[in-house]
């Protein structure tokens, strides 16, 4: 992240917003003399906390990149979401009345994402949408991440095969998996009434559930780090769905 020009550009936006330091300080509850660090580019005696309260008010995401000195940083965290993948897939395997589906990306009405794991309950109708952190970041974006899937998924189900048109709508459940840290329980804890308010169930309720899934349910685990895995294990490769955007729709 480049702190002059993170700083310069918030400075810019301040002020077509026609906004003070002071008025930007107030709404973000930080002093007056944190914003202007922030704006001159001085990071360093600022907290991120601080950092990103003053670009929420501006309407400015922070998105920080980590960079490794010893390798492909990209390829040890997919490394990590792999692992906890094969083990929640191999769980499955266990439940012989679901059918999973790993990675399954849609882009729907313009809205795109990808399921971690889909699982499809015939007997009960009721789908589930698993989501993998192998790290929590920005709790407010998974939690809307999740939401955005779970309203999906009906019609991925549909292009899967597993729902017909016409067919009495099924029951949608989520549930978020996340590596077992020190630091994921501390940022889960943060933020604990969203998220218990969001997703009321945990790992005791969901692991019966899964047994006898007769309400939708909503629920958040901490799964004990994965490890490495055996050479050679693979899953199926990604399955892949989309609907046109509602504008070409209507020029057929």
């Amino acid at each position: 992240m480049d702190d002059i020009r993170v700083g310069a550009a918030l400075r810019a936006i301040r002020i077509r917003r026609r906004l003070r330091q002071a008025d930007v300080a107030a709404l973000a509850g930080v002093s007056p003399s944190t914003v202007s660090r922030i704006e001159r580019g001085h990071f360093g005696s600022v907290s991120l906390d601080a950092l990103r309260a003053v670009a929420k008010v501006l309407d400015v995401r922070i998105d920080m990149v980590a960079r490794w000195r010893g390798g492909d940083l990209d390829r040890l965290l997919n490394a990590r979401h792999s692992n906890l993948h094969e083990l929640v897939a191999r769980m499955f395997t266990g439940l012989p009345d679901w059918v999973t589906r790993p990675e399954v990306s849609f882009a729907i009405y313009g809205e795109r994402g990808v399921i971690d794991i889909f699982a499809w309950h015939p007997r009960r109708r009721m789908l589930i949408v698993i989501e993998l952190k192998t790290d929590i970041v920005d709790v407010n974006d998974l939690v809307g991440s999740v939401d955005r899937k779970r309203r999906h998924a009906v019609e991925v189900a549909m292009d899967l095969g597993w729902i017909q048109k016409g067919d009495p709508p099924p029951g949608v459940s989520t549930w978020i998996i996340v590596s077992d840290s020190s630091t994921n329980r501390r940022r889960v804890g943060a933020h604990q009434s969203m998220l218990r308010a969001a997703f009321p169930s945990d790992g005791r309720s969901i692991h019966g559930w899964l047994s006898r899934p007769i309400e939708p349910i909503r629920a958040l685990s901490f799964w004990a780090d994965a490890g490495t895995l055996p050479r050679g294990a693979r899953l199926a490769p990604p399955r892949r769905v989309s609907k046109p955007r509602i504008a070409e729709r209507r020029s057929v």
